[in-house]
């Protein structure tokens, strides 16, 4: 396996992802052919079937479509459906975890927001 991927989610969510983020980054845009499942193969010596799985949930979300016998193409509105769906996580992943933390530890809405002030100062 290659050393791009990690043990903490499946393999094929991983290539899922990274498609996933060369289209929100616009890398890849609305009718960009996607490398072939035989070069993400190579890439990332992983399995067919593996790359496939990925691949395959992306297309059934709508985000990419095949043309028969040239490829797979990034659909129309892909980056949206792919923000959209990445927001709603963000929200359910770590906002709601961390306002249930902040409630636990008597924070106000106010010292989240300095601590956010600070902490996004100091990454930039």
């Amino acid at each position: 396996m290659s050393n791009l991927l990690n043990e903490k989610m499946p393999i094929y969510e991983q290539i899922r992802n990274w498609l996933a983020d060369q289209i929100i980054d616009e890398t890849l845009t609305e009718d960009d052919k996607i490398p072939s499942t035989n070069e993400i193969v190579t890439y990332f010596k992983v399995n067919h079937i593996t790359v496939s799985k990925g691949v395959t949930e992306l297309v059934d979300e709508g985000v990419l479509y095949k043309k028969r016998g040239v490829g797979m193409f990034v659909a129309e509105g892909a980056r949206e459906k792919l923000l959209a769906s990445r927001r709603q996580g963000f929200v359910e992943n770590y906002l709601k975890p961390m306002l249930e933390e902040a409630k636990k530890l008597d924070l106000s809405e106010s010292d989240i927001q300095k601590m956010i002030d600070k902490n996004g100062s100091e990454s930039e």
